[in-house]
């Protein structure tokens, strides 16, 4: 006899872990470029404009933007697990071209489908792990979900940068990444697809929360409704200022006269504490609520930068990476987990996708912005400048946002 379908974690626990596992390594190919990549358009391809040296970031957030808001309606079509495969496959060309790339703009191609890879495969691991949780669980699946793709990234980043130090650029680092991606698609076979568990939640969901077109979600999610909007908009800001830290932090770090080695523990230790703390601020968030951690969580990152800026020394290089890391966590699975509070089932996944798209175009833009700023101005006034897009996204949540969680 079959076993009916239940909602929860514990009741869904190999499910839960095995898509734990598998964002891990979603989170591993970004991890490979982070420290790597900005330092190899320089030295290798001689890229002199910051603009350009920062343009694999760009492709990278639009791509992955783009793919988020088209990912959760291509899931309800195709399924989960299906979506889940296919970004894994077009992953496996991301590694290939970097190791054959003879020209800048076959890196930026590669990161192209890299984003396509993270648009599909993490948007399916963490709508997946909703799907499966309760409604006073989403702040804690997000959070593991997020601690093991981040984790993911900071291990790779170490990784890289020990190989980058101990042989070269490329294509030793690089190698990892096929490994990575062979693993990911035997963990995204063996994983069940959690279209029951939606079907079960949509039945419990008021029939009157359940009619809304696309156009209706994406306005909602984009500026209508003042909790949505606003978490987009917070979403947007934390990745901007993502975009400028991968770009940025290695060519600042090496202009202060750090080694490849110093700047990859930097460069590590700060999506480590990003997945660390979320271990915490993902259940935390399930028991005081969204809206503190959010708004503290994004003053926390802007406040970091300024302290990185201001600050000269290994030690305290690191302690501003951890602080940056400790007011990601704060925000990054509570405002997932807000998204569901206020998204009902039948459109929770497209609107998550919209506010995913917003969030991840933030890499583009950030990259955009700090190579615009670091051109003209430097990179110290490009630091500087990003940081204040966070702060005024705390600010607008303290002003705009009611409590979420119910």
């Amino acid at each position: 006899m079959r076993k009916p379908v239940e909602i929860g974690i514990k009741e869904n626990s190999i499910q839960f872990l095995l898509l734990v596992v598998t964002n891990l390594f979603v989170g591993s190919m970004v991890g490979i470029e982070r420290t790597v990549l900005p330092i190899l358009g320089e030295e290798e391809f001689g890229l002199a404009s910051t603009s350009a040296a920062l343009s694999f970031i760009i492709s990278f957030g639009f791509s992955k933007a783009i793919v988020n808001y088209f990912a959760g309606q291509i899931a309800d079509t195709f399924g989960r697990k299906k979506v889940l495969i296919a970004g894994w496959m077009v992953g496996l060309f991301v590694p290939i071209l970097i190791i054959f790339a003879h020209a800048w703009w076959v890196i930026v191609f590669a990161n192209i489908l890299l984003g396509i890879n993270q648009g599909l495969a993490w948007s399916m691991t963490v709508n997946m792990k909703i799907d499966i949780s309760k409604a006073n669980q989403r702040g804690t699946a997000v959070g593991l979900n997020e601690f093991a793709g981040y984790s993911g990234v900071a291990i790779m980043a170490a990784v890289s940068g020990f190989v980058a130090a101990s042989s070269s650029l490329r294509p030793e680092p690089f190698y990892i990444g096929l490994g990575i991606v062979a693993v990911g698609i035997l963990f995204s076979l063996v994983v069940k697809d959690t279209g029951e568990h939606l079907k079960l939640q949509m039945q419990n969901s008021p029939a009157n929360e359940n009619d809304r077109s696309r156009k209706e979600v994406f306005q909602l999610t984009t500026w209508k409704d003042k909790n949505l909007s606003s978490i987009s908009f917070s979403g947007l800001s934390t990745n901007l200022k993502d975009g400028m830290a991968w770009g940025l932090f290695p060519l600042f770090f090496a202009s202060r006269g750090l080694t490849v080695g110093e700047i990859g523990t930097i460069v590590a230790l700060y999506p480590a504490a990003w997945g660390f703390f979320q271990l915490f601020t993902g259940a935390l968030s399930d028991k005081i609520g969204r809206k503190m951690l959010i708004v503290f969580g994004m003053w926390t990152q802007a406040a970091a930068l300024w302290w990185i800026l201001f600050v000269d020394g290994f030690s305290l290089w690191v302690a501003g990476a951890i602080l940056l890391g400790l007011g990601t966590a704060m925000v990054y699975p509570t405002l997932q987990a807000a998204i569901s509070d206020v998204a009902a089932p039948s459109w929770r996944a497209s609107s998550m996708g919209v506010y995913r798209f917003w969030r991840d175009s933030g890499y583009a833009f950030g990259a955009l912005l700090a190579g615009i700023f670091a051109d003209l101005l430097g990179v110290h006034w490009a630091i500087g400048l990003v940081a204040i897009l966070p702060f005024l996204a705390g600010l607008l949540a303290s002003i705009r946002m009611k409590e979420t969680l119910k």
